[in-house]
């Protein structure tokens, strides 16, 4: 292509002017470069579990995870006990009630790197084999009624009166939701056994239909504000959720707590149907002592840190945690579908 150049003056200041334009095309293709380059780099530079890596070389990955709300603040602390191991990994966790959390999986579709239920056997019900291949049963725990010190009938109610203190006309108590939390079938359940324990003839019944569905909730842990403000006076929820938060208790019969290993027997005297995997099915949960499970699904996207971080929650130092929290810890625990598990978490089993 040809090009007219003026002479004299007005060639100089297109000669300065052409050559300020190139100086910016050769900035521009150079900061272009620089960024394609760049994006290349983050690329082709996978760690080992899959996850790009950026900032210099280090590895940006995100774990999520799925959580019944009685795991709330044990979880958050191997959280953070997992982050100072690993400090590239952003972690976002999900707290809802067992059967809720499940059906995340299940009906919506959704993807999570951990689950974690507080009845093992939903994971069983609601997710084998299709969204789950094994199942780890870790830590137990046990029911209880919480107050606080501004609850109606403090002073008086105790392990052996405190059915006739809730029936009274004056004091309220909330539970969850048998359909979307374990801890409300398990409620059901205390109702059943309570029955049975104190020989009171339609005691269940009365328990049960008390408020109607006023302060029933999706899980427990949405009533601790209830409580909390003196809404409701009392609330059935797991022992180690009312340690946590401080909370008074008042401990219920070994016959009636579900927190018993060695009355399995006498639970299993308690029925509950509850809303199973296809719509208008029901299933019918039977008492058995309280008994937690972990797992990854089938569709986790970072299997490779989950393992890991399922490693750390098993380990010695996740099980202090869980013991601190108020959980007792499963020793050995034990799995479901163990020829399953990932290799990486064998030698937990293998001691």
């Amino acid at each position: 292509m040809n090009i007219d150049v003026p002479s004299g003056r007005g060639a100089t200041r297109v000669s300065r002017l052409a050559h300020a334009t190139a100086c910016v095309w050769v900035i521009l293709l150079t900061a272009g470069v620089s960024f394609i380059s760049g994006c290349n780099r983050e690329e082709s530079s996978p760690d080992a579990s899959g996850a790009k890596k950026r900032n210099g070389g280090v590895a940006s990955q995100e774990l999520v995870i799925f959580h019944a709300g009685s795991l709330s603040v044990p979880f958050r602390d191997v959280t953070e006990l997992f982050k100072s191991k690993h400090p590239g990994v952003t972690i976002k966790a999900e707290a809802a009630g067992s059967r809720d959390t499940a059906r995340k999986v299940s009906d919506l579709g959704r993807s999570c790197d951990v689950l974690g239920s507080a009845d093992y056997k939903v994971v069983e019900n609601l997710l084998m084999p299709d969204h789950v291949e094994f199942n780890i049963r870790f830590i137990a725990n046990e029911m209880c009624i919480a107050h606080t010190q501004h609850s109606r009938a403090a002073d008086e109610i105790n392990s052996d009166n405190w059915h006739e203190v809730l029936l009274r006309d004056d004091v309220a108590f909330g539970r969850a939701d048998p359909n979307r939390d374990p801890c409300g079938y398990r409620t059901v359940m205390v109702f059943q056994l309570a029955q049975r324990h104190y020989g009171a003839t339609g005691l269940a019944e009365r328990l049960g239909s008390k408020h109607g569905e006023r302060f029933i909730r999706p899980k427990e842990t949405d009533l601790l504000a209830l409580l909390e403000m003196g809404e409701i006076d009392y609330l059935f929820i797991y022992k180690s959720v009312a340690t946590q938060h401080g909370l008074g208790t008042i401990a219920l019969p070994r016959e009636v707590n579900l927190g018993e290993p060695s009355l399995a027997e006498v639970y299993g005297k308690s029925r509950v149907q509850v809303t199973g995997k296809k719509p208008g099915e029901l299933i019918t949960r039977i008492g058995e002592p309280i008994v937690y499970s972990v797992t990854i699904p089938v569709a986790a996207r970072n299997p490779t840190l989950a393992e890991q971080y399922l490693y750390l929650l098993l380990s010695p130092e996740g099980q202090a945690i869980m013991e601190t929290n108020g959980h007792r810890v499963l020793k050995p625990a034990t799995v479901d579908g163990v020829s399953k598990l990932p290799d990486s978490l064998k030698p937990l089993f293998d001691k």
